[in-house]
């Protein structure tokens, strides 16, 4: 009997069935050992030109006998099948392939190669949300939907389960081929709404009828090991999965209201290779001044902004220019976003009295030589840092303010001593982020003179600028990813007097101006004149400077 047809829940026959039938040859064809021609590529570079994996030729096998069997079928020709293989694919799954499809030309790569095509084909399939919505609706019997979780290790294997869970799976899968960073699931009066939180905006992907929402509900809290009996208090948890080959966490937070509950799923993708402040947007006049201050022996480098504005990412990226191998650097977060190699991560759990200040007495007996505190929210935090700080410690550490010269008084309303944070601290680092035009339907036009005149503070402004459209590739937002904008404050002599004696943020930022400092409207200029944002997203983002 075929492999292929053996599979769990016949994937592979609805796979085919729904493939292009004319493009394949008789499945009833025999494999025969000179229908196999072996295409040997010497140099990466053939392998990167090559055209990518159609998704609809991938369909073709399930994805587990793809993974597993180290195959892909990339493209439907009318002759037969172009399939992928490695030197790690064996002779039984080529032979399998080719007893189901006939003729095959096979091409070799390297294995990681391999496996990123085999990712990526998958991952572009049309198994949407909004699609399997519709397929759920059919359904009569919704208790036959609450099922026990599947021994599922990656969501692409999962397409034949439950219609619940696939939905669950499809939004997952969708999120995070959308590099959404929330999933925001809403009961109301006559409907569900689905939404998807990409690039810090919201926008609705599917509704789903209001007699789903309670099954929806209670698988996620399945998932996430909740009581799905307890409909009245808040709960919080977490999902651990993998998506396409990525390990992704999920934190789960559920929330009663008026009709039902609601929950916000966050997905934080525990990747760190994109870390890097350059990447990340940051200027290189202002990347050479901040490595200087995170490369100090001790004090205190703040980071600050209002929530979702990529503090904590550009402190990971931070210390990734650290050197791990001669220092110990340890980190208190909540959650842990990434996973560093070479950086002891502690969790902060409320709910057993692991706070960050107690995590932080900890810490400091540890011999650290920098330390990260993923959030300073109260005087105990705060003085215990800056203790850390006068005794040779290097902290970094994120505070929630609008400017960089507002962190000053807001540590000192806490009840931080103004002569102690004169002491301590080294900067801070204001930030945002805008989003970037996607670059397939932005729109070039000449501004009249009232817009002109909003882009305050311009250098070189130009009357030309570049806006929004949308198109499919973005989801009709007309942007496409973000970047960040920084306002650096150095500490020196003229503005640590300011800070000792508790000086108004206006005085501490006329010194900062005075010393060079660069607004967040100033530094979001250099994306205005290169044409990757516009001027709409940087009076949003910067609001009333």
């Amino acid at each position: 009997m075929s492999t292929l047809s053996t599979l769990p829940s016949g994937l592979a026959s609805s796979a085919v069935a729904r493939a292009d039938a004319a493009a394949v040859p008789s499945a009833a064809v025999p494999f025969v050992a000179a229908d196999v021609a072996v295409a040997e590529h010497a140099s990466h570079t053939e392998h990167t030109e090559r055209i990518a994996p159609s998704a609809v030729a991938a369909r073709l096998v399930p994805y587990g006998f793809a993974r597993a069997g180290q195959i892909l079928v990339a493209h439907q020709h009318a002759d037969g099948l172009e399939v992928w293989i490695s030197e790690r694919t064996s002779d039984a799954a080529l032979a399998e392939v080719a007893r189901n499809f006939g003729a095959l030309s096979v091409v070799r790569l390297p294995a990681d190669e391999l496996a990123l095509a085999i990712n990526q084909a998958y991952a572009r399939q049309d198994g949407s949300a909004a699609q399997v919505v519709g397929e759920v609706e059919g359904e009569v019997d919704l208790s036959r939907l609450m099922q026990e979780i599947p021994e599922v290790e990656d969501l692409l294997e999962s397409e034949d389960d439950a219609p619940i869970i696939r939905m669950i799976n499809a939004l997952l899968t969708q999120a995070a081929r959308e590099q959404a960073s929330d999933i925001h699931i809403e009961p109301f009066e006559n409907a569900s709404v689905v939404r998807f939180r990409v690039d810090g905006t919201l926008r609705d992907v599917v509704r789903p009828k209001k007699a789903l929402h309670g099954a929806l509900i209670s698988r996620i809290k399945i998932m996430a090991q909740l009581d799905i009996a307890e409909k009245r208090l808040p709960q919080d948890g977490r999902i651990t999965l993998r998506v396409g080959g990525r390990p992704v966490d999920v934190r789960v937070s559920t929330l009663p209201t008026g009709h039902g509950e609601r929950a916000v799923l966050r997905l934080l993708e525990k990747d760190a290779s994109r870390l890097n402040l350059a990447a990340l947007g940051m200027a290189a006049d202002t990347l050479v001044k901040f490595d200087k201050l995170i490369g100090r022996p001790h004090g205190i480098v703040l980071v600050t902004g209002p929530t979702g504005s990529g503090k904590t990412t550009t402190l990971y990226a931070s210390m990734s220019r650290l050197e791990t191998t001669t220092s110990n650097i340890m980190t208190v977060e909540d959650p842990i976003e990434y996973d560093l190699s070479g950086i002891g991560q502690t969790q902060v759990n409320e709910r057993i009295g692991m706070t960050f200040a107690r995590a932080l007495r900890s810490i400091l007996r540890q011999d650290p030589d920098i330390i990260m505190i993923g959030e300073i929210r109260d005087l105990e935090t705060a003085q215990i840092a800056v203790q850390a700080s006068l005794t040779g410690h290097l902290v970094l550490a994120t505070l929630h303010t609008n400017d960089a010269a507002s962190a000053v008084t807001r540590l000192a309303d806490m009840g931080v001593e103004p002569y102690l944070l004169a002491s301590s601290l080294l900067g801070i680092l204001a930030q945002r982020l805008v989003r970037q035009l996607c670059p397939a339907c932005k729109e070039e036009r000449v501004e009249d003179d009232g817009e002109a005149q909003r882009a305050e503070g311009a250098e070189a402004q130009s009357r030309t600028q570049w806006h929004p459209v949308g198109c499919e590739r973005c989801g009709q937002s007309g942007y496409a990813g973000r970047r960040g904008v920084y306002e650096l404050l150095l500490m020196d002599d003229d503005i640590r007097p300011l800070v000792h004696r508790n000086a108004a943020d206006a005085e501490i930022f006329a010194a900062a101006r005075a010393q060079g400092m660069r607004t967040l409207r100033e530094d979001a200029n250099r994306w205005l004149e290169t044409g990757r944002t516009s001027l709409e997203e940087v009076l949003r983002v910067t609001g009333g400077e």
